[in-house]
């Protein structure tokens, strides 16, 4: 099987692709799945890491999104590559976050439960957590799973993890209209850019919201790495990561998005 392509057959594996067969992981605040946009969406997995005392345990996540950010995720992803496979992995609670044991556990989960990608549209910035995060970004890496990462919504420059692992495939928000478009700014942890400015995506309660951040650009960036791997399914994390390096633009001053310096 084929386990390395050129930048022009990866064009055409994403434009193709429609993500069949790759399973995504959804580390967030929950999936409504019986949203209406998410056209009867059936989860592969449906849990909820949570606090039991001083341990933590794993329960049924009941279709629920605390928040309206994982049903957002999904939606984009859904829109993206739309035959993939997405199991949502509820690790932050009503005001969007969550302890770091929690989400440690929840990509363990995801791991084990043999997701090809972790979507992460979700980030720490206490530097002693630092190692804590790493040892979960270095299995998934070790083992051919794909993590991909929102930035710091305020600061893209600011340090967040898993985003500013080198393994990971970091994304900001970008401001274009265009769905497929992918930007690479070389020399910066947080490398790429998709759309993620004023989008309109599905948000609990059964309704439509328009949002910007980080936090919906990274899941367009899994769903285009969905429609890759269920084209060319044995590409590694970092092989990934330098096709879409040769794939996207210039991450130019028009495109930047709040949380960025004009170049």
């Amino acid at each position: 099987m084929k386990t390395w392509i050129t930048p022009e057959e990866a064009i055409t594996a994403i434009r193709d692709g429609r993500g069949r067969g790759v399973k995504i992981a959804i580390l967030d605040s929950g999936v409504e799945a019986s949203h209406p946009a998410l056209g009867g969406l059936e989860l592969v997995d449906d849990i909820a890491i949570v606090e039991d005392g001083m341990k933590l345990k794993v329960v049924p996540g009941g279709g629920r999104d605390l928040f309206g950010h994982g049903t957002a995720v999904a939606g984009i992803i859904r829109e993206t590559a739309p035959e993939a496979e997405i199991g949502s992995i509820r690790v932050l609670g009503e005001s969007l976050s969550a302890r770091t044991a929690i989400i440690l556990e929840g990509a363990r989960q995801a791991i084990e439960r043999g997701y090809h990608i972790l979507n992460c549209s979700l980030g720490c910035g206490v530097p002693e957590h630092v190692l804590k995060y790493k040892s979960w970004v270095d299995e998934a890496y070790l083992k051919g799973v794909h993590v991909v990462a929102a930035c710091n919504n305020q600061d893209s420059s600011r340090p967040e993890w898993p985003g500013f692992f080198t393994s990971v495939m970091t994304v900001n928000m970008a401001r274009t209209e265009l769905n497929g478009e992918l930007f690479y700014k070389p020399g910066h942890l947080v490398e790429f850019a998709a759309r993620g400015v004023d989008v309109e995506v599905p948000w609990s309660g059964g309704g439509m919201k328009k949002v910007t951040g980080s936090s919906f650009a990274a899941p367009r960036v899994t769903g285009m790495l969905a429609c890759l791997l269920s084209e060319v399914p044995r590409i590694t994390p970092l092989q990934a990561k330098a096709l879409f390096h040769r794939l996207a633009r210039p991450w130019t001053a028009e495109v930047v998005g709040p949380n960025e310096r004009p170049a």
